[in-house]
């Protein structure tokens, strides 16, 4: 049952850490579009790990040292928004996953592929 109530709260927390980050003044932060990817908020509710995937992501190191100057704000946000026993000291994670992905999908587009149907269009 508690792996449900911390999965609830893990989505409640994505939902309003996605909201409050278009919020933040930092340019900083500001560097290109932010997604919430994951989050995992351990069993006593005293940390939040946060994924967080960037596209046109200019600075990886003044991301992280603007989130890092910008979670107290967001973690007080947090705690006004959500009711919760305890709000989570928030560590943030820069997720490429969906770099990586769209560079993937890159390479095979690029590729010269000849399809079974193509052999038929030549003759």
């Amino acid at each position: 049952m508690a792996s449900n109530k911390i999965g609830r709260i893990n989505d409640d927390i994505q939902r309003v850490l996605a909201a409050k980050l278009r919020d933040v003044k930092d340019p900083r932060v500001q560097q290109g579009m932010i997604s919430v990817t994951r989050v995992e908020t351990t069993g006593d509710l005293r940390y939040c790990k946060v994924w967080l995937s960037v596209l046109g992501l200019e600075s990886e190191k003044e991301f992280r040292r603007g989130l890092k100057s910008a979670s107290g704000w967001l973690r007080r946000e947090l705690g006004s928004t959500l009711d919760l026993r305890y709000t989570p000291e928030l560590v943030f994670e820069v997720d490429h996953s969906i770099e990586y992905g769209a560079h993937i999908s890159e390479m095979i587009n690029s590729l010269d592929i000849r399809h079974d149907g193509d052999e038929n269009d030549e003759l």
